[in-house]
């Protein structure tokens, strides 16, 4: 039961409203006239069909009647009414989208789309409340908001697809025209973006309609900036999007700006986010890109320069790096790749990661795998050098240019050989500038700047660089021909040649410093003096011999060796050597490394060498002349019976043989010795006539003979050779059948080379590595070591190290030492052990390991892989540690 008062309140509050509703007017009249007002107001709010037309109201009537409800409070409850109305009628605008939507799900035909959006809109305002009643802002909001939410409800899954796909063509068609950036109406595709903003699909797809700029931006750099490496692009991206992208933009991000100042500030954020996708994609298609674009420098200039600008950014630095180190891993660094071609990417990744990033935190990171494996490779100190003072010096790609170009720059300076890993920053330097944030605990930016110091810094010395340079420049040198008679034409540039050298080597000071290459100079000087030396001996045979009798070739003209300091030239040859001949004008190397402690010319080489070395013994009787005919070079013309000439230039060996022949049939001819068949020798005769030089030397030499049609091997006598004096000789004894007799005799000729000598031609004369060098070296040093520990039991490293700078030539280093020693170590000749004193370590002599069988006469053979071992770990590969235990 409901108390007095409840009834009071219920009853008070029942008489306000009723007098709100009726107005204070009479009986109930105003509340006749509320729910007139009412009914008025929800007939021309009714959702209807699209096709039913609204019926003509009287404007002034509706006014009044919202008044009305408006007065009583009501109008919230009639909005309310109105929207759930329009959610019973909703299956309506559902019923098109499915026939709309099924009709897309077939063809995929955008333009679907556009019809259902175009229908869409066609609803929403079929069913919006009359503009002319001006009934607020809130209660139209209030439809849109209802309207929409119904709509995204009921639209399917493939929608999405629809409305990206005729979004996609709106920009398509944005593209292809041009348009006035003011003025959204200039713009066909104005309307339909008119209906998107109506329906919200723009704020509700923002993400897709996004995506579709990312991807036409994508497609546009794809295809303009692919290969296109020779000019920068970014500019021109950002002056194309300007064009084509900017103005569809408008229609989207600018909606209701009134100037262009209003539309730039809206864009700004949009705007912004696309030109960091423009530099994103680019750098993306360069990354991929960079292998190439390194082996292309420096014509991909342009494509670098993009690539610099797009990682300041974007942060792909780390995607750069990778893509880098897994193509030079999957291209470059495997057992196919020349050394010659590896340095070359490795130089141009140099220089093209400074352009990129000037610090080298980039080039610290991708550098460090092509490091380590050139300092696995044998020949990776000789094409270095081959670059610097070889052929290759004459490339546009030669490190002297970078060389000059850094020592210019830089007032000059030798190459820095420390590790940079432990350089210290100098914070006083105002040039200095913090490290980049993403550089390593080993990184330091004041490393060498110039390319060759770059490269030497894969070793831990410089000096096996300046071996090298002085063995390769000393076999360019022995290859340039002395030519002392001014007047004969200088065709070889003899002067020429020597005087480039001496630039190279002037350059080469300025980066390794004089006192490394001050043996060079003495080099150099050697030419020079063998070129007045010659002079002079050729001027006094010429005068001895017009006092006698007329010159001849024999005399004068025909032996120009070049004179060679013995204690500053590598050695070319396990025995020393003092010179190089060179006969008839030419110097020029011999197939491969030759006994020439043995060889000699027979004949009148050797008659001419004595005169040559009569002369220069009184020219010079201070020094003594030794020649080396096997690094010679002879130009000889060759006469026969049948009145042929031939003129070839060959090695000295194969002068040798020949000049036996010519010998022997001299011989014949004074004895009234009759032989049709041209004068016969064999091979051993051959080997002994020419000083007891090795079997294969001879046996390359005659197949030489064989190839120019001077020699053939006798048929039915193996190993014996004879000279075919007239040209159809070959066919005569095999009847007119292709002188199968010859064929023969030059295909196990052929054989027997085959079977005793397997080095390949060289270009350039024979000198011993600079390995090889080394090892000879501590081969000796071995025997003050054993000596030592034998005598005196274990020592320490540092004591072995002073005691061997009492041995005659010694300049290897502790930690070479080290090295040495680590390796004797692990083919058991040598043991560590334990020293008392912190970081010492003892080594002693192991006569007899307990676990191995070494003696003494087998120790030279363990040694041969002790020098291997320590030259491999002298490029780097290990690191000594001392073993516990």
């Amino acid at each position: 039961m409901a108390s007095d008062a409840l009834r009071s309140q219920v009853a008070a509050k029942w008489q306000e409203s009723f007098a709100r509703l009726n107005r204070h007017e009479p009986g109930i009249a105003g509340l006749v006239r509320f729910s007139h007002a009412w009914n008025v107001a929800l007939a021309v709010l009714r959702p209807r069909r699209l096709d039913e037309l609204k019926e003509d109201v009287d404007i002034e009537l509706v006014r009044s009647a919202f008044a009305v409800i408006n007065g009583g409070r009501r109008l919230p409850f009639l909005l309310e009414t109105f929207l759930e109305e329009l959610k019973k009628r909703y299956w309506m605008v559902g019923k098109d989208v499915e026939e709309y939507m099924a009709r897309f799900e077939q063809t995929e035909n955008a333009e679907v789309i556009r019809d259902l959006v175009l229908r869409l809109v066609a609803w929403f305002k079929h069913w919006a409340p009359l503009p002319e009643l001006r009934l607020g802002s809130t209660i139209y909001s209030a439809y849109t908001l209802s309207f929409q939410t119904h709509l995204f409800s009921i639209v399917p899954p493939s929608f999405a697809t629809g409305f990206k796909a005729l979004v996609s063509s709106t920009l398509s068609a944005s593209a292809s025209t041009t348009k006035s950036h003011g003025h959204d109406t200039d713009d066909p595709n104005a309307p339909i973006w008119q209906s998107f903003e109506t329906l919200g699909l723009i704020d509700r797809y923002e993400s897709i309609i996004a995506t579709v700029g990312y991807e036409f931006i994508e497609h546009h750099v794809l295809d303009t900036c692919t290969a296109e490496w020779s000019r920068p692009m970014l500019s021109e991206l950002r002056d194309w999007m300007s064009e084509k992208v900017v103005p569809w933009m408008l229609l989207i991000y600018a909606r209701g700006a009134t100037n262009a100042e209003e539309a730039r500030s809206m864009l700004q954020g949009v705007g912004s986010r696309f030109d960091f996708h423009i530099n994103k994609t680019l750098c993306d298609l360069r990354t991929k890109e960079i292998f190439d674009i390194i082996i292309d420098f420096p014509e991909s200039n342009g494509a670098l320069m993009d690539l610099k600008d797009c990682l300041q950014r974007v942060d792909q630095r780390p995607a750069l790096v990778k893509a880098l180190r897994q193509a030079n891993r999957k291209r470059l660094l495997h057992p196919g790749a020349d050394t010659k071609l590896i340095l070359s990417q490795y130089v141009a990744t140099i220089k093209c990661l400074r352009i990129i990033d000037p610090p080298g935190v980039l080039l610290f990171k991708v550098a460090d795998p092509i490091r380590r494996y050139l300092r696995d490779r044998p020949d990776t100190i000789r094409c270095i050098v081959a670059n610097l003072v070889g052929d290759d010096s004459d490339s546009p790609d030669s490190l002297l240019d970078d060389t000059i170009d850094s020592t210019s720059g830089s007032g000059g300076g030798q190459i820095t050989t420390t590790n940079p890993a432990h350089l210290i920053d100098d914070y006083s330097d105002p040039n200095w500038d913090p490290e980049p944030i993403d550089a390593g605990p080993e990184f330091r930016a004041n490393k060498p700047q110039d390319v060759l110091s770059t490269l030497v810094s894969i070793y831990d010395s410089q000096d096996l660089f300046v071996k090298e340079v002085q063995i390769l420049l000393a076999q360019r040198l022995l290859s340039i021909p002395i030519l002392s008679n001014t007047t004969v034409e200088d065709t070889n540039g003899t002067t020429e040649r020597i005087e480039k050298e001496r630039r190279t080597l002037e350059i080469l000071k300025l980066r390794f410093g004089e006192m490394a290459l001050g043996v060079c100079e003495v080099m150099l000087k050697d030419m020079t003096d063998s070129k007045r030396i010659d002079s002079h001996i050729q001027n006094q045979l010429s005068l001895s011999s017009s006092s006698s009798t007329p010159p001849s070739s024999a005399d004068i003209n025909v032996v120009h060796p070049t004179i060679i300091s013995h204690h500053f030239w590598p050695s070319s040859d396990p025995s020393a050597f003092s010179s190089l001949s060179n006969q008839h004008h030419h110097q020029q190397q011999q197939n491969q490394q030759q006994s020439s402690s043995s060889f000699m010319l027979p004949g009148q080489f050797k008659t001419l060498q004595s005169t040559y070395l009569s002369q220069f013994t009184k020219f010079k009787p201070d020094k003594t002349l030794r020649f080396l005919p096997n690094l010679g070079s002879v130009t000889l013309l060759i006469r026969f019976e049948d009145e042929r000439e031939m003129e070839v230039q060959v090695g000295a060996i194969e002068a040798g043989v020949l000049e036996l022949f010519n010998m022997k049939g001299e011989e014949e001819v004074e004895g009234d010795v009759e032989n049709k068949e041209g004068a016969m020798l064999s091979l051993d005769e051959l080997i002994q006539g020419l000083g007891g030089i090795d079997k294969g030397s001879v046996l390359k030499a005659l197949l030489t003979w064989i190839d120019y049609g001077v020699l053939e091997e006798v048929e039915g006598r193996e190993g014996m050779f004879r000279v075919l004096e007239v040209e159809n000789d070959r066919k005569r004894e095999g009847g007119g059948g292709g002188g199968g007799g010859g064929g023969e005799g030059e295909e196990r000729t052929r054989q027997a080379v085959a079977a005793h000598v397997h080095a390949q031609e060289s270009n350039l004369p024979p000198v011993v590595s600079a390995q090889q060098q080394q090892a000879d070296q501590m081969r000796v040093y071995w025997k003050f070591i054993e000596g030592m520990l034998t005598n005196l039991g274990g020592l320490p490293i540092d004591r072995i190290q002073s005691m061997l700078r009492f041995a005659p030539g010694y300049d290897q280093s502790v930690d070479q030492l080290s090295m040495f020693l680590d390796a004797a170590r692990r083919e058991g000749v040598v043991v560590f052990r334990e020293a008392t004193q912190k970081n010492k370590k003892n080594i002693e002599h192991f006569v007899r390991p307990v676990k191995s069988q070494i003696t003494t006469e087998n120790l030279n053979s363990f040694f041969d892989h002790v020098v291997a071992i320590y030259l491999t770990g002298a490029r780097g590969l290990s690191i000594f540690h001392a073993p516990t235990g």
